[in-house]
């Protein structure tokens, strides 16, 4: 397995934008292949299968925000809608690409400040009112791209200081990565563990609604990004980069399993920090407790900065200690049934 640096610039510089996630299943089928069975269902969920015993299910989603193709004008500009919570306010001057027969790069046109009218900087645009310019001409465009094609922001893997990474698609790229990191030692246990990379989780959880059906899952564990504190946020909303997984802790999530979450972070000495949610947690673990008769689930959330936007920031330490917790976790849950 590649470092975690590696395999986040890997990951994030993948498009999956929702409903296109098997774009990227040749490069994980790969790395998953080594470790079990591969296999994928109807909603492009795919899937890792290996060993014997009590049964994990750890899921990540896989795909991203983006737009969707809906018309190339006559002058050969193309326009989109949104597909996923696209924050229309930083669409202006922004940098994507369309990923029709081949990649091709644009940019969202914008007008200079000189030639705006007094109150225009302080609306935000229509999608309708959106074009992507890209240099082509209309018959040249429409040879490449087709009606209904992702467009993703730029992929702008860069890293930072103190082991900070600023990408899009982050969300959730970041929980994909934790759970890679986990599979060396996970395999080794004496368990049955199915990680999940879930599909249109932006569009309203789908993937994750039939994924967990017919796998006689005995315990589940999401993971997703959730809100790093930034001036102006609420302090009580959000964790802190840097300071470990953010544990979740909702009436719709399993509150044992947060409290066994915890007692593992303690015991083997990751950083943690609490979540806690009144109402739904917005992610994969409402829906997949919910599945078949019920599944046991909890939430490990990787605290991130600027959440859909073409510039998220994580920090390394933070997924990484993810992936410890996880291991770790296990590893006191099948010491618990050994006992």
């Amino acid at each position: 397995m590649k470092n975690c640096k590696e395999l986040l610039k890997d990951l994030t510089s993948l498009a999956c934008v929702s409903g296109s996630e098997g774009d990227a299943f040749s490069y994980l089928k790969e790395i998953l292949s080594t470790y079990g069975d591969v296999y994928t269902d109807s909603m492009n969920n795919l899937f890792c299968t290996f060993g014997e015993g009590y049964h994990f299910l750890l899921d990540a989603h896989l795909d991203e925000i983006g737009l969707i193709v809906t018309s190339i004008t006559d002058d050969g500009f193309i326009k989109a809608d949104k597909c996923g919570g696209v924050d229309r306010r930083m669409l202006l001057g922004c940098e994507v690409s369309i990923w029709g027969k081949q990649e091709i790069k644009g940019v969202i046109s914008t007008l200079p400040p000189h030639l705006q009218a007094a109150d225009d900087e302080k609306k935000v645009p229509e999608i309708k009112d959106i074009s992507i310019d890209t240099g082509y001409n209309k018959d040249d465009l429409e040879k490449i791209v087709s009606l209904g094609d992702s467009i993703t922001f730029k992929k702008n893997y860069s890293e930072l200081l103190n082991n900070r990474i600023s990408a899009s698609s982050l969300d959730n790229r970041a929980g994909v990565c934790a759970l890679l990191l986990c599979l060396d030692e996970l395999k080794k246990l004496p368990c049955k563990v199915t990680v999940m990379l879930s599909s249109q989780e932006e569009l309203g959880t789908r993937g994750a609604k039939i994924g967990p059906y017919d796998k006689d899952v005995d315990e589940a564990i999401v993971v997703d990004v959730s809100f790093a504190y930034t001036p102006n946020c609420n302090k009580s909303d959000c964790g802190y980069l840097s300071k470990g997984p953010m544990i979740g802790f909702s009436p719709t999530i399993d509150n044992q399993m947060s409290k066994l979450l915890v007692k593992a972070a303690e015991k083997f000495d990751i950083p943690y920090q609490k979540e806690i949610m009144s109402g739904s947690t917005g992610t994969n673990a409402d829906v997949i407790a919910v599945s078949q008769s019920g599944i046991k689930t909890a939430l490990i959330s990787i605290p991130e900065k600027y959440m859909h936007q073409p510039v998220e920031i994580v920090d390394i330490n933070d997924i990484q200690n993810v992936s410890r917790l996880i291991c770790c976790y296990v590893k006191e849950r099948i010491g618990e049934f050994d006992a």
